[in-house]
């Protein structure tokens, strides 16, 4: 895979290493999102197949995507939270069952489960990771595959940890779940798009994902996968679109019990956004056709050898096969001051991020190696 700078709008005075905070856009969305905008000042020209036409072409580009067999399991969400609150609301639960969250996950992941537990009386169970570094990926992954017992009844956890991109074994961790009976969701918000993933191969419960970061797609719209376990759940929120021959608008009086097929009952209200819908369709159809593993293998090459130096300086990056590779943390030895790191890096227009102990690296295909080299020189200083 070659580099894609030229498809983004990326200043070239500044170096974007921040793209688990928020991806830049494609100029192919910008102009889909200008055109949809632009289109609204003829409101007579929106028919109402329309509004059901495009969320349907954006469900089937995301099961693609994630390798779902069924686009009818997806639903579009506007947030993190409200797919994680429709999954987390609907897995069964007894006094006593345990919820296995790992430490620091993103609120998103967390606040709901903390609700249900008091709710239900369950029980919050957080795995932490070891805190020495050495094996610290394959130690972690392998206390949470410990922590998951008899008593556990649904374990939440991403694929990569938002903070420094430790990689969880989430194949490992599903042939644990079913022997025990438990669910497993999945918080995909920093790492589909970027990091292969396969329904097919995972099965999953539920996937959540924003799209605003690896999925390179607007603010305030997401996807998610629902498996059949939650085909007959009860949403956070009963909009008509979602019932049952919704699209019949001089009948919408006829109130209907029933809803639409599978996981179509968990989409938001107004999931037809005539804007934001068409450009995540379009960012979505950018990445099934550059393929993940391939973004993969593209931010693994541009960034090796400025993380062999950083390992050279005694920084602690994870090991290739507990991280991914477009998104990662540097962890600083004693020797080596943060502040000034982040003081040099301001100055020179670097843009990363900070969480916990960490310094956030995050690339994709618009990065390059220089952009790596020029991060490695600023704790050089």
């Amino acid at each position: 895979m070659q580099n894609q700078q030229h498809l983004f709008d990326l200043s070239e005075e500044i170096t974007y290493l921040n793209g688990a905070y928020m991806s830049p856009q494609l100029k192919s969305v910008t102009d889909i999102g200008i055109s949809a905008v632009q289109r609204k000042a003829q409101p007579y020209e929106i028919l109402p197949e329309d509004f059901f036409s495009q969320r349907e072409v954006l469900k089937k580009r995301f099961a693609s995507l994630i390798n779902a067999p069924d686009h009818h399991n997806t639903a579009i969400i506007p947030s993190v939270s409200y797919g994680i609150a429709n999954a987390a609301n609907n897995v069964p639960l007894q006094k006593g069952d345990e919820i296995i969250l790992v430490d620091e996950q993103f609120p998103s992941n967390v606040y709901i489960w903390q609700e249900v537990a008091k709710k239900n009386n369950a029980l919050i169970k957080i795995v932490y990771p070891p805190k020495e570094f050495n094996s610290r990926g394959k130690k972690w992954n392998q206390s949470i595959l410990d922590a998951i017992s008899k008593n556990t009844a649904v374990i939440a956890l991403p694929h990569v940890h938002w903070a420094d991109g430790t990689l969880f074994d989430l194949q490992a961790i599903r042939e644990k779940t079913t022997a025990v009976n438990a669910m497993m969701v999945i918080d995909g918000t920093q790492s589909i798009g970027a990091l292969p993933f396969s329904v097919e191969d995972i099965q999953p419960d539920a996937l959540i994902c924003g799209g605003y970061k690896w999925l390179l797609g607007p603010y305030s719209i997401g996807m998610a996968y629902y498996s059949d376990a939650f085909s007959n759940g009860t949403p956070i929120e009963h909009n008509w679109m979602n019932r049952h021959n919704s699209e019949d608008f001089s009948g919408l009086t006829n109130y209907q019990d029933q809803y639409k097929e599978k996981a179509a009952r968990y989409s938001v209200g107004e999931s037809s956004n005539f804007i934001l819908t068409p450009m995540l369709t379009k960012a979505i159809e950018q990445l099934i056709q550059w393929q993940p593993k391939n973004i993969q293998e593209y931010t693994k090459n541009i960034s090796k050898a400025t993380i062999d130096k950083l390992k050279a300086l005694d920084c602690f990056i994870e090991e290739d096969h507990y991280r991914a590779h477009h998104l990662f943390g540097i962890y600083l030895p004693e020797h080596l001051s943060l502040e000034k790191i982040k003081a040099n890096l301001k100055k020179e227009q670097i843009f990363v991020s900070y969480r916990g102990n960490a310094i956030r690296v995050s690339c994709n295909v618009y990065n390059s190696e220089k952009d790596f080299e020029k991060l490695l020189s600023q704790f050089h200083l």
